[in-house]
């Protein structure tokens, strides 16, 4: 690792598994990425980018020099020295941990495995997945943990579209199964991420990745409950949030939305649930944030079918221009976004939906179910024709003085339009 002469393997090449592979590759390691998707495979041995926090140019020099590559099966596993796991965790159903991306995965690095390599987590998942269901699997080889191979867990800490905080520069938690993983694991990251705090444990580093998001979910329930009772006592939420804000200690600023989106929020505090149901243990308090957060969903739909019967049209055959589905905004991001749940809803009721985003051109679907909408231009003709534009996502190049001069009505799930001083009894705040 010191002289950079390892070969790192990233499986996995999405959001979190490429520009890990891009960094390692800019300081001089070999990177091999592992990815079952075909066109991505294709797109990096091309030096194309499909991930908007990867420098173009940067990815595009590394796969000229051969630095990184990517292939779509394990036959290289063999030959690789370190393997690092991207890897998706969804849930099924049931709010329920899927594993069958990690478990597929891990049995196919346990049967190629060799002396001397590292293995690491960093898909998102509860706290005992690297030793209860990663190690079991790479032991039954025969091999030792910590003598023969080595393993770690180590949470992604991706914020897609943000300009400040890359993988370089956000300090990485590690932890090892043996004091020997953590060492190797820990001089692996040393060479690319600034700050690198080790743990005690796989499990503490596993338990630190869920605490971290399901502190940001109960506190955006917190808000969202406060939202919808200050909708009933006709109090801006957006005011009293603003207003609070302005406290020096005490607080940290929280703002209401159309619900949760993203590959972890949404995901991540019914994984820690799930988990303490094996102990006899019920996280009250975390779950009823998950369903304050699902809720707000059809919070935001009633708010769009009032609006439109003061406007004395029913919802069946309205046309609802959706403005923004990515899950936050400035992002092409679509995971988990609240505009899939309320636009299948909307659907449902017989409404007719049109979108708009400027990152996001084609409808994905909701809960396995297709979405009819088809994406049109953010235009006057366009806004005009609709009887409702419902802003979901804020993004920052939107001429939202245009949106509200153009539109009948406004249904605002971000205060996007905060901005807008003329015809402000167009815009309804959720």
């Amino acid at each position: 690792m010191k002289d950079k002469t390892a070969k790192i393997c990233v499986i996995g090449l999405g959001y979190v598994g490429l520009p890990l592979a891009v960094e390692k590759a800019k300081v001089g390691f070999k990177v091999l990425g592992i990815d079952q998707n075909a066109s991505r495979v294709s797109m990096l041995n091309s030096g194309l980018n499909y991930i908007q926090d990867v420098n173009d140019d940067e990815l595009r020099k590394l796969v000229e020099k051969k630095s990184l590559s990517a292939v779509n099966d394990f036959s290289v596993l063999p030959e690789q020295d370190i393997i690092i796991i991207c890897v998706p965790t969804p849930l099924n159903d049931y709010h329920e941990p899927d594993l069958s991306y990690i478990e597929s995965v891990t049995k196919e690095i346990s049967s190629k495995l060799r002396i001397g390599q590292m293995i690491i987590l960093e898909s998102t998942s509860f706290p005992g997945t690297t030793q209860e269901f990663i190690l079991p699997s790479l032991e039954s080889t025969g091999l030792k943990v910590g003598k023969d191979f080595f393993l770690a867990f180590s949470p992604e800490r991706v914020d897609p579209g943000n300009k400040r905080y890359s993988t370089k520069n956000t300090t990485k938690v590690v932890g090892g199964v043996t004091p020997l993983c953590l060492e190797i694991a820990q001089l692996l990251y040393t060479q690319t991420i600034v700050n690198v705090v080790p743990v005690s444990s796989a499990s503490v580093a596993e338990m630190t990745k869920v605490f971290e998001n399901t502190y940001r979910a109960v506190n955006i329930a917190l808000v969202n409950e406060l939202m919808m009772l200050c909708n009933k006592m006709n109090i801006s939420v957006w005011e009293v949030v603003d207003a609070a804000a302005t406290k020096p200690f005490g607080i940290q600023t929280f703002y209401p939305g159309p619900g949760v989106g993203g590959h972890c929020i949404p995901i991540d505090p019914f994984y820690l649930s799930w988990k303490a149901r094996q102990f006899d243990y019920s996280t009250r308090f975390i779950e009823l944030a998950g369903e304050i957060n699902i809720q707000v969903n059809y919070y935001v739909v009633d708010k769009v079918i009032k609006a439109l019967n003061k406007s004395r049209k029913p919802v069946k055959g309205s046309i609802v221009f959706v403005l923004g589905i990515a899950y936050k905004k400035d992002i092409n991001d679509y995971r988990e976004s609240p505009a899939l749940k309320i636009m299948q809803t909307l659907k449902e009721e017989g409404a007719e939906l049109v979108f708009y985003d400027p990152y996001i051109k084609s409808m994905p679907g909701s809960d396995g179910k297709a979405i009819e909408a088809d994406w049109v231009e953010l235009s006057k003709e366009e806004l005009r024709k609709s009887d409702l534009v419902l802003i979901i996502t804020d993004h920052s190049n939107i001429d939202y003085e245009m949106v509200v001069k153009e539109s009948n009505i406004v249904v605002d799930t971000r205060n996007a339009t905060k901005n807008v001083m003329s015809e402000r009894n167009k815009i309804i705040l959720i």
